[in-house]
């Protein structure tokens, strides 16, 4: 009898089950489906042509480089672009968090042209800036318009702005797992928003696919050295981790700092023009544009041969001084720059290899300042492989830890706190 009651009521729980719970889904995966393939599709040749114009900007610097001269000029472009026209937009990626944790209006249209435009006015004039903050503010604009055209409910509103911000990350770093992982991660500190799972990846997929289709490649990195994790070497990683934790600590603060710093100039569009300033003695101090741009050269390197100490320490300083004055872009690829060539000077005193030790830092050191522990993880395995996994993971752990409650994204709440013993501060 146990047995006769228990078949009818699995019986009866799978028809109800085919009968409604089974259309619903097969219905709302359809419509993602759709949407998804389209904005992944739109968002993956807008990365396309943003990457192919940023090479450009970055070739035309490094074969003209006396137009360093006007970087102090074009950010006071870039300063009165922002004040006219683009004041509404001009929190970046803070807007986009904000408006996926309390709805208030679609995100206007205009942050994707002048987020394009100011990126590559900041680099083609030799400032030093990433490129993610762009590429997440263009996904998350163009996604946003989504809402508008299929009458999305506030629950679909949030799901699409995910999609958008995982399209732009994965498109401009040719990591698609990460980068559905980072839009699912990145706005609430410690949850992850399951509801968005399918679209955010499948949208992640396709704006790759659609960036890589337009003959757009990344750079590619290896770590030629991984020796066997044992009791030492597990030590030696969680003693980087807090390293690269408290680096990327290190590299917020100045960031706000020097936001809070600069906004004591009134006028917004001087602000820019005047770290321009700043920003051309320094690059004529050092004599050279290693410090500047991207950085992708340096970063390369880094997994070839031991850095010199101060490398990082220039780049870190150079970011947080052009994004604190006001100039766009990003902060990702400078702080990839910053944890690579930290990694492998820290090889001096590390006996782990210098390439594997400068992966590590390559995404711990954004792990911590992002708060994005799990997108960096696959990120690493996507970047160099499962071999390295465990130690990218140790890494990016110990770094999201010790980065403490705080973050390059000032509007990103703490759905919980990092480890039990602390309290926000």
């Amino acid at each position: 009898m146990p047995v006769k009651k228990l078949t009818e009521g699995f019986l009866l729980s799978a028809k109800h089950f085919i009968n409604r719970d089974f259309g619903l889904l097969l219905i709302s995966s359809l419509k993602w489906l759709f949407i998804s393939v389209l904005l992944g599709g739109i968002i993956g040749s807008a990365s396309a042509l943003f990457l192919s114009t940023l090479n450009w900007a970055t070739n035309c610097r490094e074969q003209h480089l006396w137009i360093i001269a006007f970087l102090p000029l074009a950010g006071l472009m870039i300063g009165l672009a922002y004040h006219y026209w683009g004041s509404s937009v001009v929190k970046g990626n803070n807007l986009l968090i904000e408006e996926l944790q309390s709805q208030k209006k679609v995100i206007p249209i205009i942050m994707a042209p002048l987020i394009f435009a100011g990126t590559i006015i900041t680099h083609l004039f030799g400032g030093s800036a990433g490129r993610e903050g762009t590429a997440v503010q263009i996904g998350g604009a163009f996604a946003d318009q989504f809402t508008k055209l299929f009458k999305l409910k506030p629950r679909d509103r949030k799901v699409i702005l995910i999609c958008g911000i995982s399209a732009g990350f994965a498109s401009v770093f040719g990591t698609p797992l990460a980068g559905a992982v980072f839009g699912l991660e990145v706005f609430v500190v410690g949850s992850i928003t399951y509801s968005a799972i399918l679209p955010s990846f499948i949208t992640a997929v396709i704006a790759d696919y659609a960036c890589k289709a337009w003959g757009v490649g990344h750079t590619h990195y290896a770590i030629a050295a991984v020796p066997e994790m044992g009791s030492v070497n597990l030590l030696l990683s969680l003693g980087a981790g807090i390293l690269f934790g408290l680096t990327a600590r290190s590299f917020s603060a100045l960031n706000h700092g020097l936001t809070r710093l600069f906004g004591k100039i009134k006028y917004p569009p001087l602000r820019p023009f005047v770290g321009g300033i700043i920003l051309i003695g320094i690059i004529y101090l050092i004599g050279n544009t290693r410090y500047i741009g991207l950085g992708i050269p340096v970063i390369s390197e880094a997994f070839t041969q031991q850095e010199v100490y101060y490398t990082f320490v220039i780049k870190l300083f150079l970011t947080a001084l052009t994004l604190g004055a006001g100039f766009k872009g990003g902060e990702v690829t400078p702080l990839f720059f910053i944890g690579a060539t930290l990694g492998s000077f820290l090889s001096l005193f590390i006996p782990l290899p210098f390439g594997l030790l400068a992966g590590m830092g390559f995404v711990a050191v954004f792990a911590g300042a992002a708060n994005t522990p799990l997108a960096c993880i696959f990120m690493g395995v996507e970047l160099f492989g499962t071999a390295s996994g465990i130690y990218i993971a140790l890494a990016c752990v110990m770094a999201y830890l010790f980065s403490g409650h705080t973050g390059i994204y000032k509007s990103q709440t703490f759905g919980a706190p990092k480890h039990l013993l602390l309290r926000r501060r």
